[in-house]
């Protein structure tokens, strides 16, 4: 029993001294207080934790704070969490914003969690009304100033769990050069008629994980760009939005590989589609596509339950005579089932040139006015096993009753 006792009594010193080392900054510290501009305010907050060689966490409590364009930087000397408990709120216009790409932006560091019940409020409605969505793929230029709410760039061992990012003014998230970061229990909204508003957006990123949150948005709800790699999104629920998509891809000589990609345990309700891979035709990109796993998914109402779509062309914007040249092989979709929008619940697009290989339909029991869903396919033959509908004879594959544009 003394032995016990000593141990005890060790255990609570040890865990007294860790509570002593560890620096609590209150955004109040820094002349923050609600209703009011706490850029500077937390750019401070930050400057010291980052300084800081034991473990710090900067507090914003609840209330409704303002903040400008801001960059919270690294390398660090030791792990941050930012506890957001509040709502934070963009400026509405714009061109308010000094910043480049994100509204929020970190970089370069190791070890951060941002954590609370807090809100990032991108008020993006005075952008969505004067956005002009056809820019982007026309080459044409926008006068207005198209922001997202968080990037994170560079950063690697870190955590994003329970906060809100809402209205973002374009892409709510950024993701771009991380390793072993996830998100759980995260939430993204914004309405279904928001533009180019993606929930999650990655590339150049490995061992990436999107768990147990929620997204309804006006585009993809999850979106994987090229170099995005072991990556797992398991347990979303999708809608409003596009669904979740691997691409688009092959438009750039500068993409790297997509590989190693799992979807799983996720729900989609009322979205535009559902699990999809996206390529561009008339492009010069040649990377490879390879081992993506769709798996115990939920279709509810969802217009494009299924797709495989290398002939990837929003506004018109290339010519689809031309093949996409990217290789996609190792593709499932697995335990799949609910409602499809469409009569073509299953629709594979692969490219001529180089067709899909190793597709798989497995258990796909998605149903159109209560009829099995149909599946049109065109330069692929998948294996087909268990409850999935065969594909019809390849050659023109219709719309399958997508809107236009599917962005």
């Amino acid at each position: 029993m003394k032995f016990s006792t000593a141990i005890i009594v060790s255990f609570l010193f040890l865990a007294e001294f860790c509570a002593v080392q560890s620096l609590v900054l209150d955004i109040s510290k820094f002349g923050g207080a609600p209703n009011s501009d706490i850029t500077l305010a937390l750019g401070n907050a930050w400057k010291e934790a980052c300084a800081s060689t034991t473990a710090s966490k900067i507090v914003i409590p609840g209330g409704t704070y303002k903040m400008g364009g801001i960059e919270l930087k690294g390398p660090c000397k030791a792990p941050i969490e930012v506890q957001v408990d509040g709502t934070i709120q963009a400026p509405a216009d714009p061109s308010q914003i000094k910043a480049a790409d994100q509204w929020v932006k970190f970089l370069y560091m190791e070890h951060l969690t941002l954590s609370g019940k807090g809100v990032f409020d991108g008020q993006g409605a005075t952008a969505y009304k004067q956005a002009q969505p056809a820019a982007a793929w026309s080459g044409k230029k926008s006068n207005v100033k198209i922001l997202m709410n968080l990037g994170f760039m560079f950063v690697n061992n870190s955590m994003v769990t329970g906060v809100t990012s809402k209205d973002s003014k374009n892409f709510h998230v950024m993701v771009l050069g991380c390793n072993n970061f996830t998100f759980d229990g995260f939430t993204v909204t914004a309405p279904s008629d928001s533009p180019n508003t993606d929930g999650i957006h990655m590339g150049r990123s490995t061992d990436v994980k999107i768990l147990n949150t929620n997204i309804g948005t006006g585009d993809d709800c999850v979106s994987l760009g090229d170099g995005s790699r072991k990556i797992t999104v398991q347990g979303v629920k999708c809608g409003p939005g596009h669904g979740i998509s691997v691409g688009s891809l092959g438009r750039y000589t500068t993409e790297d590989n997509v590989e190693g990609v799992t979807v799983k345990s996720c729900t989609l309700t009322a979205t535009q589609n559902g699990v999809r891979i996206k390529t561009w035709p008339d492009a010069p990109g040649t990377i490879t596509v390879s081992d993506i796993h769709f798996e115990d998914i939920t279709m509810n109402n969802v217009t494009n339950p299924i797709i495989i779509d290398q002939e990837y062309c929003p506004w018109n914007a290339c010519n689809k005579k031309v093949p996409s040249k990217v290789k996609l092989s190792k593709t499932s979709f697995k335990n799949i089932q609910g409602t499809s929008g469409a009569p073509e619940g299953v629709v594979l697009v692969c490219s001529s040139t180089v067709p899909c290989d190793g597709v798989e339909l497995n258990n796909v029991d998605v149903k159109f006015n209560g009829k099995p869903a149909i599946a049109k396919c065109s330069n692929v033959k998948p294996t087909v096993t268990g409850t999935a509908p065969a594909c019809q004879a390849p050659g023109a594959v219709p719309a399958a009753g997508r809107k236009s544009p599917a962005k």
